[in-house]
């Protein structure tokens, strides 16, 4: 196992190459440029002409981009190596700084989505699979299709209306992750805020995911107790929830781990909407007003971080396989 994570480790170094070098392309090819956003914003009481050649070629040679494309991202590629994303060309703070601000509460949103995902959605599965073609089963299966068809920005407007102070409950918070002054407050209460404060955006995170993971978890159930070992096992008399739980479910769960690597930057994208909604200052709500202000670094920096935890999420994926199924050997 050992050597296998070595050269997965190994692979990871030119496919994050790859990815980010797609990444920098897009950026560039797509309309719209970071210098004349500046220049608006600098002469919004002159008109266009006084946008001279003169001033957007030191406008471009401020910002690097004077360079052709290969070298701008060869250079960007150098910086990487040394931890360094650049600095904003919104504000001039240090990319790194920024992002190491925003990530922890992205992540936070997203850890606990996962793990809310799978505790919900693999005992789901299970039960449909074990009472297949019964009325519960349909009624669950309508539930999950109905939650599955649901956009999540939809979702979230509508629970802001009803439970976030508008014309009917004020039950929970719909700005940010904490309250004003909570760093000043005993542990305890503080995380009951953090906690209330994340309730609307962790649903709108899960829902979706939850709908769609428990769906495979069903599938996986239902082929694995048709299989011949588990007829097998129950001849021989071992209790239901034995054969269940200690024979099928582990096997049923491989297609479910696989899935574990694309929930993550699935999660990563859905945020950038919520973080936006609800107002929380996290890297979905960073990087989207990167992308309005043509911020370069800083979205490549938030790809790259994306890119990294997506590619840490097919690696720990892996590891899950021969924990579940021991007869999966990577040598």
């Amino acid at each position: 196992m050992k050597a296998y994570l070595i050269r997965r480790l190994l692979l990871v170094i030119p496919t994050f190459i790859g990815i980010s070098l797609i990444s920098f392309l897009v950026i560039q090819l797509a309309p719209g440029s970071p210098v004349y956003f500046k220049l608006r914003q600098a002469e919004q009481g002159l008109n266009s002409d006084s946008m001279t050649q003169e001033i957007i070629e030191q406008t471009k040679q401020l910002y690097g981009l004077d360079k052709p494309i290969p070298v701008q991202y060869v250079l960007w590629l150098g910086r990487l190596l040394r931890l360094d994303f650049g600095q904003s060309y919104k504000d001039w703070q240090p990319v790194r700084q920024k992002i190491l601000k925003t990530l922890p509460i992205t992540l936070q949103l997203n850890i606990i989505s996962i793990l809310l995902v799978y505790l919900i959605s693999v005992p789901i599965g299970v039960y449909s699979a074990t009472h297949h073609r019964t009325w519960s089963d349909s009624a669950v299966t309508v539930v999950l299709f109905i939650l599955y068809s649901l956009p999540s920005f939809w979702v979230a407007m509508l629970l802001i209306y009803f439970l976030g102070g508008g014309e009917w409950l004020d039950w929970f918070p719909v700005y940010g992750i904490s309250s004003v002054g909570a760093e000043n407050w005993p542990w305890w209460r503080w995380l009951g805020d953090r906690a209330w404060h994340l309730v609307l955006p962790i649903f709108c995170l899960t829902y979706g995911g939850l709908a769609g993971l428990s769906r495979y978890a069903r599938s996986g159930m239902l082929d694995t107790i048709r299989q011949d070992y588990i007829r097998t096992a129950r001849a021989y008399g071992f209790p239901e929830k034995a054969v269940v739980f200690k024979y099928a479910l582990r096997n049923s769960l491989i297609p479910i781990i696989t899935l574990l690597a694309t929930l993550l930057p699935a999660l990563l994208g859905g945020s950038v909407i919520i973080e936006s909604i609800f107002s929380i200052p996290g890297m979905g709500r960073l990087g989207f007003e990167a992308v309005l202000s043509r911020d370069y670094p800083l979205i490549m920096g938030i790809l790259s971080i994306s890119a990294l935890l997506t590619l840490a999420g097919l690696i720990l994926s892996d590891i899950m396989y021969a924990l579940v199924d021991p007869r999966i050997k990577f040598e």
